[in-house]
This record gives structure tokens, C-alpha cells and sequence, in this order.
């Protein structure tokens, strides 16, 4: 490969990218950039209020019916074709000359655009375009593409070892909380050259263990990126079928898929437990009270080289807190309707976290994502740090102020909660559905949804104080 050749490339799929993103904007991380001066406390009683009602809601409304509707789809389209190879493939080469941008280009990380696109267009945007769209991870991963063309050149497609089934979702979960640390808590997540290294290492890894296991079998259990896409895209309203050489496309009730979806082995349910305790400890490690609490003045906060042991400490015990809540919370409430399978429960009632780890998502990310989007946009024009202007958005100015102000603070806030409280008024509602599918028995669900029920209530409180106490940068 010549040196020009990855500026051709990038080129080439940031024409294809950019105009797709240019009226969006995406960010990384949790740097929230102002403190709120809202009268909060009327914000928590109203969200846990809202909870409360709902769960009472639907102990007057018949399962049945209600079960018949959210299950009810409407076919949109059918595409007569399946694209996924030639869209990873662009994905892999994309992917490729972003690791050149890493290290050949700027060392800045809000001019360089691999951190910007892993940390925002990927973590943070695509995330959320998978709770609304479906599984557009599939598509836009960068190992199917190379995969599939191995496979047509004489790779066994299966793979050449076999995955114990009992392994489950464990590689996946210790990869996630790899992934965490790094973004969290390692002292230079956004160094470019650090982050090219990473993501080489990671892709090399993932591919190797497709060819020896198979694809299918790597991203369902292994792969964590994959794993955790897939799962949130369940929430999306709209749903894939295979038909002939393409897919049909239907529509339907957000969160809908997830009725029926298939009981997860304490490994999956770990995964997405701690998909949301990571999110939920990025708040809390950022507030006050929690600095305050391992002896650093957040006034004069000594850097993150400082806080790495207390911070990862913290981490897990985040995860270790949430797991045994949610797992006792399910024991209790199987044990008060006269059942003993909590292991099954909690692996059917986990799917109810998904919507609740969506919104925080979205609302944990929402101030940093209206600013550091600008830098993603600005950082195509000039990829490499060569002095260009591809796009004429090299030298566009960040408009800063969109977060800052006593009106944009009350407009953030109130999307954030309201984000917050509507992921748990769902989370709810899924719950009841399959805990009744799960008993038969409409009357047996509810009283085995008061401690879920509770739980939730408690953990929109604590999720709208992580958005209102004071924090630092």
C-alpha cells in the first residue's frame, strides 16, 4: 500500500459518510459542561410518581389484549437485495484509514477523527440509531465484509473449533468490562495513536476468532460490540425478516421484540446489567459526591492518573451493587407468587433493561454529544492534518454555547428526564407482559412485579440526581 492510498480511501467513504451525518451531531463521553440550578427535587418526585402510576396502570388493564396489541406488526418494504458484505467491506476499509488517521494524523484528539468517530459517531450515535432503526451494526461492523470474502475463497464457513455452549456469554462480559475501563477510567482513552493501537489489536483478535469459531458463533457470544448492539436494537420498532434475496421490513410497537424474546443465561443477564452499571458509575464518578467520597477535592480535581485504582474499585462494585439488586429483586418477587425458577425469570425479565440502559445512554451523552459532533464534522475535512478543507468545515466554529445558559440547561434537562422516566415507564410495561407470559397468570405477574416495580422506582430517582448534582468535567 502506498502512503496516498489511505487518503484516497478516506476520501472516498467520508464522501459516502459525511453527507449522511452532516445534519447530526454526536459526541463522546461525560463531560457535562455546566452544573444545573433546577428545582430538582419536584423532577425526582414527578419521575418516580410517573413510575409508580404506570406500574398501577397496568394492574386494570387485561394482559391479554394487551399483549395482542404491542405484538402487532405492519410490513413497510421489502428490500430485494442483501447488502451487508459491500457495506462492511466500505466499513473495514473506512475502519482502515482511520487507523492511519490515528497514527499519522493530528494528535489532538478533537482534530483526529478516529476518536472522534469511535467515541461519538460509534459508541454514542450509532448506539442510539440502533435502539431506533433495528441492527445496523450488522451491516456496519468491519469484519463481515473481509470474512465473507475468506469464506468465498475456501474458509469454512462454520469455522474449525467448537464453542462450548456453557462458556455463554462470559468472553463477552469480560470484554465489555475491558471496553469500560478503558473508556472510563485508563488515563488516555483518546489518544490517538493509543486508540489506533487498540482498535488493531481488538480487530485482529475478533477476526481471528471468526475464522476459528465462525462468525455467527463469535458475535452472538463473544464479540461484545456485536452483542450489545444486537440487544439494544430489540428495542427498535422496526424488525428484518428474510425474504428470498433480501428482507422484509415491518414495523411496530417500540420494545415489542422483546416479549417474546428467549430466556439469557446469568451471562447475558451479567452483560446487560453491566452495560447500564457502566454508564450509571461514568455519572456518578463525575459528581461531587463521589469524589468527595475517595478524598479528591472536585475543585481541584489532580487528573485521572490519580483516581484509576478508587475509579475501577468503584466500577465493579457499580456492577456487583445493580446485579444483586436485580437478582434479589426477581428472587423476592418469584418467591411471593409461589415460583422457585428466578434463574429463568431473571433471565426473561432482564430484557426490560434495555429500554432503561437506551435512555441513559442517551441522556448521560446528550450535552457533550451537541458540542464534541461539531469537532466529528469538523475533523473530515482534514483527516490526515495535511492543512485541507474537503468539506469546507476545517475551520468551522464550535458553537460552545448551545449547552450553556439557564435555557439551554432547562431544555437539556428536561429531554434527559424525560428520556429517563419514559425508558423506565416502558421497562414497566415490558416486565408486566413477560412476567405474566411467564406465570399465566395475571394476578400472580403483578405480585411478582412489586419489588421489580419498586427497584425501578428507585433507580429513576437515583438516575435523575446523577443528571442534577453538581459535577465536574
Amino acid at each position: 500500500m502506498t502512503s496516498r492510498l489511505p487518503h484516497l480511501l478516506f476520501l472516498l467513504l467520508a464522501g459516502i459518510v459525511l453527507p449522511g451525518l452532516s445534519g447530526e451531531a454526536f459526541a463522546h463521553a461525560s463531560n457535562r459542561g455546566h452544573v444545573l440550578l433546577l428545582p430538582t427535587q419536584h423532577y425526582l418526585m414527578g419521575g418516580a410518581i410517573t413510575v409508580a402510576v404506570s406500574f398501577l396502570v397496568l394492574l386494570m388493564v387485561p394482559p391479554e389484549p394487551f399483549a395482542r396489541l404491542m405484538e402487532k406488526r405492519k410490513f413497510l418494504l421489502r428490500l430485494p437485495f442483501d447488502g451487508r458484505a459491500a457495506a462492511s467491506m466500505l466499513s473495514f476499509l473506512f475502519a482502515a484509514a482511520l487507523i492511519y488517521a490515528g497514527f499519522k494524523g493530528s494528535r489532538d484528539p478533537l482534530a483526529n477523527p478516529l476518536p472522534l468517530v469511535l467515541w461519538t459517531l460509534l459508541w454514542i450515535g450509532l448506539t442510539l440509531a440502533q435502539g431506533l432503526t433495528g441492527n445496523l451494526w450488522a451491516w456496519l461492523n468491519p469484519w463481515y465484509g473481509p470474512w465473507r470474502l475468506l469464506v468465498r475463497l475456501g474458509l469454512r464457513e462454520g469455522g474449525y473449533l467448537t464453542m462450548p455452549a456453557a462458556v455463554g456469554y462470559r468472553p463477552a462480559v469480560l470484554l465489555f468490562l475491558c471496553f469500560a475501563w478503558f473508556e472510563l477510567i485508563f488515563i488516555a482513552p483518546e489518544d490517538p495513536a493509543i486508540l489506533a493501537t487498540a482498535v488493531t489489536v481488538y480487530w485482529l483478535f475478533s477476526f481471528c476468532g471468526m475464522i476459528l469459531f465462525g462468525y455467527e458463533v463469535w458475535t452472538e457470544r463473544m464479540e461484545f460490540l456485536s452483542v450489545f448492539m444486537r440487544m439494544i436494537a430489540q428495542i427498535s420498532p422496526f424488525a428484518a425478516k428474510p425474504l428470498g434475496n433480501g428482507n422484509a421490513i415491518f414495523i411496530g410497537w417500540p420494545g415489542s421484540k422483546l416479549i417474546k424474546a428467549r430466556p439469557l443465561p446469568l451471562s447475558g443477564v451479567a452483560f446487560l446489567l453491566l452495560a447500564l452499571s457502566s454508564v450509571s458509575f461514568d455519572g456518578l464518578m463525575h459528581t461531587f459526591t463521589w469524589n468527595a467520597f475517595i478524598g479528591i477535592n472536585p475543585l481541584e480535581f489532580p487528573g485521572r492518573s490519580v483516581v484509576v485504582v478508587p475509579n475501577t474499585i468503584g466500577l465493579v462494585l457499580m456492577f456487583v451493587l445493580l446485579s444483586g439488586l436485580f437478582l434479589g429483586t426477581v428472587w423476592l418477587g418469584e418467591r411471593l407468587a409461589g415460583s422457585r425458577d428466578w434463574v429463568k425469570a431473571a433471565g426473561l425479565l432482564v430484557w426490560a433493561i434495555v429500554p432503561i440502559s437506551l435512555a441513559y445512554h442517551f441522556a448521560h451523552y446528550l450535552t457533550a454529544l451537541l458540542v464534541d459532533g461539531q469537532y466529528a464534522i469538523a475533523s473530515f475535512s482534514d483527516p490526515f492534518f495535511l492543512g485541507w478543507d474537503l468539506f469546507g468545515t476545517a475551520i468551522r466554529h464550535v458553537q460552545a454555547g448551545i449547552v450553556l445558559g439557564s435555557d439551554a440547561a432547562w431544555y437539556i434537562w428536561n429531554a434527559q428526564a424525560a428520556a429517563i422516566i419514559a425508558g423506565h415507564v416502558l421497562a414497566v410495561m415490558l416486565a408486566h407482559l413477560v412476567a405474566w407470559r411467564l406465570h399465566g397468570s395475571a394476578r400472580r405477574a403483578t405480585i411478582s412485579q412489586i419489588p421489580m416495580a419498586l427497584l425501578m422506582i428507585g433507580y429513576t430517582v437515583f438516575g435523575l440526581w446523577l443528571l442534577s448534582t453538581p459535577s465536574i468535567g
